[in-house]
């Protein structure tokens, strides 16, 4: 299937952008420790059936990382705007998944649907015992041993905490590795500034009405499982599905399930 692909210039970043389909706009938007090919067993998938929209946010993948204050949900509306795209439905991943909840709060009216995916919740508080993998992943970064802290980080959450490296396909832990990298390096840098909104999501999920899908694999970390419960108990039209058998990231793990899954729900 035939897609386009280009930058928009969004608030002093370039964004690298891949749109195909037709029909309703559908975006997607990544998980922190990787980028817009994290989708690439759901692109097919669901643009037969809508405008498909997915990007690398500022510092990961072929999107540099430039100096200055941000946020990914004010990158979001310029560049929906820039491609006239009023009203969407998303799905959001991890970090991806706190910026989506950050733009519906701030744009309620163009939001069409949300689909939630092990969705980072900004303000939510949860203690948490660090990771098994903490104190090395520290020590590796202190070194500046930045792919010994991406494959801890890829256990952290590919694997999860309760599974070890060979649960999970060599593939997609090849990838995840790899956009993680890219990642870490632009956040090596330091010369980004990302500004959280206030008050936080947290208190406010009442406030989102759209209908709203809750996606969370059952070997993922206690935290994300927790956020997930918070937003199935705040949000006012939501329902939530555990994944059995995926971590932090089910549309890679099992992507006919994942996709059967979102494709029901949106045309629901």
């Amino acid at each position: 299937m035939s897609r386009t692909t280009g930058t928009v210039a969004v608030n002093g970043a370039e964004l690298y952008y891949e749109a195909g389909g037709g029909g309703e706009p559908l975006v997607l938007v990544h998980a922190g420790i990787a980028d817009a090919r994290m989708w690439d067993t759901q692109v097919d998938a669901f643009s037969a059936h809508y405008r498909t929209i997915r990007h690398d946010m500022r510092g990961f993948g072929r999107s540099p990382m430039v100096e200055g204050p941000y946020s990914h949900h004010a990158d979001l509306r310029v560049l929906l705007d820039a491609l006239e795209v009023e009203r969407a439905s998303f799905v959001g991943c991890s970090r991806g998944g706190g910026a989506v909840l950050d733009f519906a709060l701030e744009n309620p009216g163009r939001i069409g649907a949300l689909v939630l995916v092990g969705a980072a919740v900004g303000g939510f508080e949860f203690d948490e015992e660090p990771p098994e993998e903490w104190d090395e992943l520290v020590a590796a970064d202190d070194a500046g041993d930045l792919e010994r802290v991406s494959e801890l980080e890829v256990r952290m959450w590919v694997d999860g905490p309760g599974r070890g490296p060979g649960a999970v396909d060599p593939a997609v832990r090849d990838l995840v590795r790899e956009m993680n990298l890219i990642a870490l390096k632009n956040e090596a840098l330091g010369i980004d500034e990302e500004l959280e909104p206030q008050p936080p999501a947290a208190t406010r999920l009442p406030q989102i009405h759209a209908p709203t899908l809750v996606v969370v694999g059952d070997e993922d970390r206690p935290r994300t499982l927790a956020a997930a419960d918070l937003l199935a108990e705040e949000l006012p039209n939501v329902r939530k599905v555990v994944m059995p058998g995926t971590a932090h990231l089910p549309n890679m793990e099992r992507p006919g399930e994942f996709n059967r899954l979102v494709l029901e729900f949106l045309r629901s």
